[in-house]
């Protein structure tokens, strides 16, 4: 018993990190880009359109649910078959593990099809922060590799 409450704490503790991930949006900048020059551009949206952005993977729910997995498997059987139920269960749980952090991440996001003062077509995918529609007149921050658009 005292095994599954580790291991469940051990994946609490897992789901919380994943919640504390950075999510950036249009208004959001990281210390790098202050007091840095960006180029602006003015146009005017075309299509908006939903997406859904992928976070990078930290390792963390993949690890922590082999861990938990791990632990939980143990507990089945006795001898040798605790010895597969480890490596069952840390298997089952890092895939599982993965899983949740991905969905936990997950952001929703927009793809902005602007066309530019000069008449260049330009398309930004940025976090779902700032609401856009056809013929918005908006700016195109670009510097520091990174776009944004904004109104």
């Amino acid at each position: 018993m005292k095994k599954i409450m580790l291991a469940l704490g051990a994946f609490t503790l897992a789901g919380a990190m994943g919640g504390c991930a950075y999510h950036a949006g249009p208004a959001d900048y990281h210390a790098y880009e202050a007091r840095g020059e960006q180029s602006v551009r003015f146009g005017v949206v075309e299509q908006v359109r939903d997406v859904r952005i992928q976070p990078y993977n930290t390792g963390v729910g993949s690890t922590t649910g082999a861990f938990v997995g791990g632990i939980a498997g143990s507990n089945v059987g006795g001898g040798t078959g605790q010895v597969v139920g480890a490596i069952g269960g840390a298997l089952i749980g890092s895939i599982l593990g993965y899983n949740i952090e991905k969905q936990a991440n997950e952001l929703p996001g927009i793809e902005v099809t602007v066309l530019l003062d000069s008449g260049k077509y330009i398309s930004v995918v940025q976090e779902a922060t700032e609401g856009f529609r056809a013929g918005d007149r908006v700016r195109v921050l670009g510097g520091h590799n990174s776009t944004r658009v904004t109104h």
